[in-house]
């Protein structure tokens, strides 16, 4: 039997198998509601067969996207919208899963296919923030420095959208820790200059995303599971490492986590990363090993028989599959062909069946 393919449960969640769609911003939502794309682009992978699906980085307020596109959830008009692409999801067997996300320093940017610089006032634009006013490049606007009603007002955006995350209907959230977005930053010393409690020693940089944590595992419920996207390197001398991932990820597990997904990188724009097959799958390993808490492998993870691997050989619990499942959406049906498997085609598909 494919390890793969083998059902996972987390809390009161059961998914169907451990295929799980990674986050993938779509910059095609507007003044942050989502649209018949998104109900397409995610209605898809629950047809073809992923164990979770989940939403795009969803911004906790307006000025926390990363571009003007982004998918958001700041009011609750925003969570009405999502309730029938949560729906469909769910109606094809999979999980429903939504990332929220500040974008910290990086936000203000431009959609990638037109060039994702950032944007001016006159073009769209708004101030950002950041823990400390240190640009992410040097195209890039100086953010200004959070102030203390900024870190409140920043917990509270996080506990709100957690909120309408459920009343939505989400099986899982994920708080988005990673790729150089606000709750990164202020772990990483390369964002994070501050000289009070929230800076300085590894204690107060893990201040305010542990706060976030502890604010939002007290309105999302005791029977849904909490993800927490980590980048567990910034690839970097001096800056976030796989040590202090190590510290953050045993905190994060004292205060209901139940899933560490770990990727890397994003902090600065020219980090020096070896990408190959798989090779962040290592970081998800050392968690799992050090921290005993669920992990999700993700990077580059293409084929098949590597995906079965990393979840037979207990690298990791699941995989999170990003660009494989954008080129094709289906993959999960195929990949269980492969594995000899006999994973449930749609009803309407089965005529079509190998």
């Amino acid at each position: 039997m494919s390890a793969l393919f083998s059902s996972f449960r987390l809390r009161s969640q059961t998914f169907r198998n451990r295929i799980f769609v990674s986050p993938m911003c779509q910059y095609s939502s507007i003044d942050g509601f989502p649209t018949a794309w998104h109900l397409v682009h995610l209605g898809s992978r629950a047809v073809g067969g992923a164990g979770l699906v989940m939403m795009e980085a969803t911004a906790v307020s307006p000025e926390g996207r990363i571009s003007p596109g982004d998918q958001g959830l700041w009011s609750d008009e925003h969570g009405e919208a999502l309730k029938p692409i949560v729906h469909f999801i769910r109606s094809q067997g999979a999980a429903a899963g939504v990332q929220i996300a500040h974008a910290g320093r990086k936000a203000s940017t431009d959609a990638p296919w037109r060039g994702g610089g950032p944007l001016s006032q006159a073009e769209g634009g708004w101030s950002v923030i950041a823990p400390s006013p240190v640009p992410f490049a040097t195209n890039h606007p100086r953010p200004e420095a959070c102030r203390e009603a900024d870190l409140r007002r920043i917990v509270t955006d996080f506990t709100h959208a957690a909120r309408r995350a459920h009343e939505a209907g989400f099986d899982v959230l994920e708080l988005h820790m990673a790729h150089g977005y606000l709750l990164h930053e202020f772990l990483s010393p390369l964002a994070n200059r501050r000289d009070d409690r929230y800076g300085g020693r590894l204690e107060n940089r893990l201040r305010l995303p542990l706060e976030v944590t502890d604010a939002v595992r007290e309105v999302w419920p005791e029977t849904k599971p909490l993800f927490v996207r980590l980048s567990a390197t910034d690839w970097v001398d001096g800056g976030w490492d796989v040590e202090q991932s190590l510290v953050l990820a045993r905190e994060l597990k004292n205060r209901g986590v139940d899933l560490i997904d770990c990727s890397s990188g994003g902090m600065v724009p020219d980090a020096k990363i070896p990408a190959g097959p798989g090779y962040q799958t290592p970081f998800a390993t050392r968690v799992r090993t050090d921290v005993g808490i669920a992990v999700g492998a993700v990077g580059l993870i293409n084929e098949p028989l590597q995906a079965e691997q990393i979840v037979r050989t207990n690298l990791a619990d699941c995989v999170f599959l990003g660009r494989e499942l954008l080129r094709d959406p289906y993959w999960p049906l195929h990949a269980a062909r492969a594995l000899h498997s006999d994973e449930k085609w749609p009803v309407q598909y089965e005529r079509a069946r190998p």
